[in-house]
């Protein structure tokens, strides 16, 4: 019996159609894996893990690389007026001139590369003990440089120029990087670069709110307005300025039972880590994005690893630091000794008698949104309350946290020991030089006027009264005083 054969061109169509289905099928499969990647940048190294990991901000408000990398070039008049090139001009620190990236910013491929900020953006600074002396960076100080506010503003205004578009951006990422693969270059002209560009003038608009209030400035933050606006509480219908001063981060394991944030309204440090994170960029979808893993490691290691550095060698008189621990004992330690009774905990505004306007940005409408987010979630928050004035922090490594006072709005601790009315109205924020007399960094004069930024005290938000405790010692308990809490 003669078998039927199909023409050869029947069978060689059949294979060809089976091996294009398994070519789409192999195709469909990875586009399907790269495009779910989400791949964190991270490091053995925990300090360098702090400096440049990712903690899950770039899934919410993550700017793909390349341009990231190219906006300073393209849009360098939307930058503040301050030393330095490219994102130095916002504060934030470059570890030396080859550095990829600045200091708090984390990388992760979700599918493409992504940069967003990290934990070390808020809480690494640099100093130097004099103008022409070496920076050097502290972890876990107030980033007192960086403008956050500056930072945003910065790609808001980039995103909403018509120039923001691919035949301006490409040549200026073909310039750096021409090696480029054809499938990225196609994805970053058709998709990349118009996706982000709708997202920052969403974002824009999101953080209008920002246009009825006073500039930020260096080593600021309003906390709690942006969670305001993603509740729908809508604080562009109100001017309340929520406005304060970044907070250091070491010895978290003493302050596990403190009231935190500046006023108070949770005490549960591993809350206040995964809020934080959120608010670096999360807070869009957060629920799903927040890397927790990244937020433990980090939380682990600053819980009882992370310390100030002491003070520089030879700058304390130890002669008037001694007499100056009695003074501290007897008028301070109550409020801000670990062992005081009142460390930790809530002094009403009417007794402290300091700038209200960030403990009226929290408001407890705001409290009821907050504990219910996550739930059924294992870290779903709980601990968030309503106060009625400012925490008592201890004092560790408070030579390196001025500007002071919760708002930033008095320069030196020679200062704040002076009554309000005797404080400088008008001083100068983000200039690394330490002020070891008066401890602080240093706010007036030509370095200042060069590197830093005006603060103005009758600004609202901005108010430097208030904490009058230790203004009616004798100008010797002042400076034995200050010698003291060098030491702390």
């Amino acid at each position: 019996m003669r078998v039927a054969t199909w023409p050869v061109w029947v069978r060689a169509t059949a294979i060809a159609g089976v091996v294009v289905v398994v070519l789409a099928i192999a195709l469909g499969a990875w586009a399907w894996v790269w495009f779910r990647r989400d791949v964190p940048q991270t490091y053995a190294n925990i300090q360098d893990h702090f400096k440049y990991g990712s903690i899950g901000a770039e899934a919410g408000a993550g700017i793909p690389y390349w341009v990231w990398t190219v906006l300073p070039d393209v849009f360098p008049e939307y930058l503040p007026d301050r030393p330095g090139t490219g994102y130095e001009r916002v504060g934030l620190i470059y570890e030396s001139p080859q550095s990829e990236r600045p200091i708090g910013t984390g990388y992760r491929e979700r599918p493409i590369g992504l940069v967003g900020l990290n934990c070390a953006a808020c809480h690494a600074g640099a100093i130097q003990e004099a103008p022409d002396a070496p920076r050097q960076i502290v972890l876990g100080m107030p980033a007192h440089d960086f403008d956050l506010q500056a930072y945003a503003r910065f790609l808001f205004a980039a995103g909403n120029d018509d120039r923001f578009n691919a035949g301006v951006l490409m040549p200026a990422i073909d310039r750096l990087d021409p090696d480029l693969s054809p499938f990225q270059r196609l994805l970053y002209r058709y998709l990349v670069i118009p996706r982000t560009r709708d997202a920052l003038r969403r974002q824009s608009q999101q953080f209008a709110w920002m246009d009825r209030r006073p500039p930020s400035g260096p080593g600021r933050v309003d906390t709690f307005n942006p969670f305001n606006a993603f509740f729908g509480l809508d604080p562009g219908s109100n001017d309340i300025v929520g406005t304060a001063d970044l907070p250091s981060l070491w010895h978290q394991k003493v302050r596990s039972e403190m009231h935190l944030h500046w006023d108070g309204n949770n005490n549960s440090v591993d809350e206040r880590n995964i809020n934080a994170a959120v608010g670096a960029g999360a807070i869009e979808g957060m629920q799903d994005r927040i890397d927790l893993d990244a937020i433990q490691r980090i939380a682990e290691w600053e819980w009882d690893q992370v310390d100030p550095p002491p003070f520089p060698s030879g700058r304390i008189d130890q002669s008037r630091a001694e007499p100056g621990r009695a003074v501290y004992k007897a008028h301070c330690a109550s409020c801000h000794s670990l062992d005081g009774a009142y460390v930790g905990q809530v002094t009403d505004i009417s007794e402290i008698g300091t700038d209200r306007e960030r403990l009226d940005s929290f408001t407890g409408e705001l409290v009821v949104y907050l504990n219910q987010t996550g739930a059924g979630k294992p870290w779903a928050y709980s601990h968030f309350k309503k106060t009625n004035g400012y925490a008592n922090s201890p004092l560790d490594g408070i030579w390196l946290r001025g500007p002071y006072l919760h708002n930033g709005s008095v320069p030196t601790i020679e200062d704040l020991l002076k009554p309000p009315a005797q404080r400088p109205t008008k001083f100068y924020t983000g200039y690394d030089v330490l002020d070891f007399d008066r401890v602080g960094f240093v706010s007036s004069g030509p370095g200042a006027e060069q590197n830093g930024v005006l603060f103005d005290t009758t600004v609202r938000g901005n108010g430097n009264g208030g904490h009058v405790y230790g203004t009616d010692l004798t100008d010797a308990e002042k400076r034995d005083l200050i010698e003291f809490l060098k030491t702390q």
